[in-house]
């Protein structure tokens, strides 16, 4: 568990398309093996510290003549963003995917100055 110590708690979220392969028939979608894709995220405002990122599919388009197989994590996490990563293997056929996230961490309050 992580306790944050400061008295403003910062939470940012977003939605992000992470490919939508279908349209130009990209590796996703016609590619075998193993296939992922990487898209840098930015905070709306950078935390004091390395925030927790929490990601989670909100739309997976797939084909319905394979199995599907993917993994959505977080990577590379900074106080100003993170990096949303997706991966498939074997014989799946993903043709769009986007990932809603949320980030939850110490943020410095609006009356503090740095002199």
């Amino acid at each position: 568990m992580r306790k944050l110590e400061s008295n403003v708690i910062g939470i940012d979220q977003g939605d992000v398309v992470l490919f939508s392969d279908f349209e130009h028939d990209g590796e996703m979608w016609t590619g075998e093996g193993p296939r992922n894709t990487r898209v840098p995220v930015a905070f709306s405002e950078s935390y004091i510290a390395k925030p927790v990122v929490y990601v989670s599919v909100s739309m997976l388009d797939t084909s319905n003549g394979t199995n599907t197989r993917f993994d959505v994590q977080s990577d590379t996490i900074t106080n100003a963003g993170v990096d949303i990563v997706f991966r498939t293997w074997g014989d799946s056929r993903v043709s769009r995917c986007r990932v809603a996230w949320q980030s939850i961490g110490a943020v410095r309050a609006d009356d503090v100055w740095d002199l």
